[in-house]
């Protein structure tokens, strides 16, 4: 059974930046994709970032440019570079590992940034 766990949410003020990790744990091999999403009050989980086993990235409009996602498969982490924060970038964030077509998620962490 795959288990994935978030690190690194936490407040920041606007215009700062955080590293959100994902460790996958319960898997000797790499996910086939890994995945970033994230779900603000009052709203539904939204796409954020996905990165393919190939390292091909794609990323929702409203984070190109100040986000990055990356993976050390390696290390079977995943990682969310979030730079140039905005207060409408608050939300819980999850992290999404597919493996062999089953999808594995993350508990969530909170990443706040104030008005």
């Amino acid at each position: 059974q795959v288990q994935l766990v978030e690190s690194g949410g936490g407040l920041v003020q606007a215009g700062g930046s955080l590293r959100l990790s994902c460790a996958a744990s319960g898997s000797t091999l790499s996910a086939n994709a890994n995945g970033w999403y994230r779900q603000a009050p009052g709203k539904q989980r939204e796409f954020v970032a996905v990165i393919s086993g190939g390292g091909i990235t794609r990323y929702a409009d409203s984070v190109k440019g100040r986000f990055t996602i990356s993976r050390d498969n390696a290390k079977n982490t995943a990682y969310l570079q979030m730079n140039s924060l905005k207060p409408e970038d608050t939300a819980v964030y999850y992290c999404n590992a597919q493996y062999s077509g089953i999808s594995y998620w993350g508990r969530g962490m909170e990443v706040t940034v104030p008005s």
